[in-house]
Formats: structure tokens, C-alpha cells, sequence
């Protein structure tokens, strides 16, 4: 008989190399990774997160951090909107990197990464739209001077109002607040352009809102009515004309820009009222710079953020934030503009410190200040039950710093 043949196993470093690929490609084979942890992608991160990197603020790995706000309406829908704060985006439509419609490069500044879909769809529930004549058409531009120009223009505003409409008609217990910058002088332009998206039907109108410091009608109502849709505009004529509200009738907005990030301060903006003015009855908080600076967006949108909040509250006569507005908002070192969010949530809804340490019924447990937020970080998804074979154990240390 010939001699037996000895079959050889495969050497460990191949079997180590061939799980790191596997489990570095599949997203639901790996522990999805926490607020802080290293990542190399998004899919890495767990829900409501994903992978950026913030060198401004020292961390030169890409971590996990914070998107998505924890959502109010799941801790309590029977407040007055006022008791609310929602996550909003300056120059939403300002994409990085993106084309002008017209066929022109962008020579102006761009404020976010994503669409207004994604940022939808990420939790933002504030968006603030520069609305011009241009074209015979209204658009969205981020111009100077009053006039849209065609590398300052990036889209007709009918666009991004018909993805809020299938946002509201998807979704319908969500409720969205547009502010609009209005340099639209043609007549009755701004009706024009609601009615052309389909999404008149959804207004909140503007008698309805509270006109010396009220209470405003329960968010649970507004849903029940589908008034869904609030929208200001900068213009005082046009809520006569057009039955637009005029922002600063109803909102104290803190000053924007630079000149807006100092600490400790929070004065209001040329056309609001005083912080401090309770005859209205909205607090809006701007946290970004004069001109938008993308690495250095984690940073602002971190601790600081969190410290203007405080500052606002205080200037506002104890009131939280009823929108958070921030350049970038999914660039931070941590918790972000999410956080941010949530922690004036948190003071609107039951006097916690973060929306996390409310219960369902609007009352606060003291041990969860400052906790996790529940349902974004899901301890029982499948990535995170996930358990390697026996035969790789030995290589699972190897197999993650792989997969970083």
C-alpha cells in the first residue's frame, strides 16, 4: 500500500486574515460599536450613529458619534409645542459639494453633508431655506446682496418642498418647521411655490399661533388637525398678504454667526425681540459661524454647543431651546447636535437633563440624568447578540484591530 497522505490545515494567519474579511464586511457580524468607539465605517457604528473623525478636537481616529435626537413624541405627545425642542439645520439645502442646478460650480458655502431627505430621515425636524426670485421661479441660493446668482444658486425651491411633502405624507405624525430667509419679491411668490409642492394642505395657520406668550396648541392636536407644517418667513408684510407667519412675531432668536458663539453670552439678533421677551413664545438657538467651517464643525457642535444652551437658557428667562440650529450637524466628537437636543428635550419635557431620563409619562427619574438615551443604542439588535464560532475565539482580539 502507498504511504498515507497527510493533509496539511490551512496556516492560522490565512483562517485570521479570511475571518477579518468577513466580519469587517458584513455589518451584521461584528458588535456594532458605541458612542466614542473606533470605527472605519459607518455600518460599524450602532443606530442612530456613524464615523466621522473631529482632529479639531484631538481624536485623530474616525469614532462613532451621535446623528439622530432621541424622538420627544416617545416620551410624551400631550405637551403644548412650545414644551418641545427639535433639531434644526441653517442652509439645509446647502449641500457640500454639490452642483447647481443651473449647470454653474458652486462658488459659495455649503452648511450640511446630506439631503434634506437624509436629514429628515436622521431626525431633523428645523430647516432654514434662503428663498429668491431667479429665473421666473423662486430657488434656493445662498447669495448676498439680496440677488440669487448662478453659482450662488443651487436648486428650485419646489424641489426640496416636495421631499418635505413625502416626508409628511410618509410620516404622519411628524411634524417639520421651515424658516424661511425671504428675498422673494414676486407677488404672492411664496403661495405660489407651497401650492406648487403640495404642501399647503399641511400648514399650521397663523392665527392659530399664540400672539402674546400662550401655550401652544398640544403637539398630539396638531397632528390629530394634520397641521404639520409650521412655516415663518422674515418678512412681516407677508402674513397679511400670504398668511406666512412672521418669524419674530412668535420666536426670540439668539444672534447668529460669530458673533453669536461667545461664551457666556446670548444676545438676540438685530430683528428678534429679547431673549428675555416672554410675549413670545418659541426660543430659537443659532450655534454656527460666519462662514461655515467643516473640520472645525465637530468642535462647535460638542461641548460648546452644550454650554450656549446653557447660556440661552438663562438669557431666554429659563427656557430651553425650541430649536437647535447648527451648521454640519452630524459632525461632532461625541453626543453633538444630538445631545444638544435631547438636553433641552430633557428640560422641555419632564425638567431632566437629557429627554433620556424622562418616562413615558413626563416625569423625571433623577438616577438617569444625563443617561444613555434609550433606543439608540439597541443592546438586543442581532449585530449586537452576534457571537463568533469557537474556532476563531483565540483570533478575535487580531480579527478587531482588522476590521478598525
Amino acid at each position: 500500500m502507498g504511504k498515507e497522505q497527510r493533509q496539511e490545515s490551512p496556516p492560522m494567519l490565512l483562517v485570521v486574515a479570511l475571518a477579518a474579511v468577513f466580519l469587517c464586511s458584513c455589518p451584521a457580524a461584528v458588535s456594532a460599536r458605541k458612542v466614542g468607539e473606533t470605527c472605519a465605517l459607518g455600518r460599524n457604528c450602532d443606530a442612530g450613529l456613524h464615523c466621522e473623525t473631529c482632529v479639531a478636537d484631538g481624536n485623530v481616529r474616525p469614532r462613532c458619534t451621535r446623528v439622530t435626537p432621541v424622538d420627544p413624541q416617545t416620551k410624551d405627545r400631550g405637551l403644548p409645542f412650545n414644551r418641545y425642542s427639535w433639531l434644526t439645520t441653517h442652509n439645509s439645502f446647502a449641500r457640500l459639494g454639490t452642483r447647481s442646478q443651473t449647470g454653474t460650480a458652486i462658488a459659495t458655502a455649503w452648511n450640511q453633508q446630506d439631503t434634506v431627505t437624509q436629514q429628515l430621515n436622521n431626525g431633523v425636524r428645523g430647516l432654514m431655506l434662503d428663498m429668491y426670485d431667479f429665473r421666473n421661479d423662486i430657488w434656493l441660493c445662498h447669495s448676498y446682496g439680496g440677488a440669487c446668482q448662478n453659482f450662488t444658486a443651487f436648486t428650485p425651491a419646489v424641489d426640496v418642498l416636495r421631499e418635505i411633502e413625502a416626508f409628511l405624507a410618509a410620516n404622519p405624525s411628524e411634524v417639520v418647521t421651515i424658516f424661511i430667509e425671504d428675498y422673494v419679491e414676486s407677488p404672492r411668490g411664496l403661495t405660489r411655490v407651497f401650492n406648487a409642492s403640495g404642501l399647503t394642505r399641511y400648514l399650521f395657520p397663523a392665527w392659530r399661533m399664540p400672539k402674546n406668550g400662550g401655550d401652544w396648541p398640544l403637539l398630539g392636536d396638531m397632528v390629530r388637525d394634520n397641521h404639520r407644517l409650521l412655516v415663518f418667513t422674515s418678512r412681516s408684510a407677508k402674513e397679511a398678504s400670504e398668511g406666512f407667519a412672521h418669524e419674530w412675531r412668535y420666536v426670540v432668536e439668539n444672534q447668529y454667526g460669530s458673533k453669536g458663539m461667545v461664551k457666556g453670552s446670548c444676545p438676540n439678533r438685530a430683528e428678534s425681540a429679547a431673549m428675555s421677551d416672554l410675549s413670545r413664545s418659541l426660543v430659537l438657538v443659532n450655534y454656527f459661524r460666519d462662514l461655515p467651517n467643516f473640520p472645525e464643525a465637530c468642535k462647535d457642535n460638542s461641548a460648546q454647543l452644550l454650554a450656549m444652551l446653557d447660556a440661552c437658557h438663562a438669557a431666554a428667562g429659563n427656557r430651553w431651546a425650541n430649536f437647535v440650529a447648527v451648521d454640519f450637524y452630524k459632525r461632532s466628537d461625541g453626543g453633538g447636535a444630538a445631545e444638544a437636543t435631547d438636553k433641552a428635550n430633557g428640560g422641555l419635557v419632564c425638567g431632566c437633563g437629557s429627554i433620556a431620563a424622562c418616562n413615558v409619562n413626563g416625569t423625571c427619574t433623577p438616577s438617569r440624568h444625563r443617561a444613555t438615551p434609550k433606543g439608540i443604542f439597541n443592546k438586543t439588535s442581532d449585530a449586537a447578540s452576534w457571537r463568533p464560532p469557537a474556532m476563531l475565539l483565540p483570533a478575535a482580539l487580531i480579527v478587531s484591530l482588522l476590521c478598525l
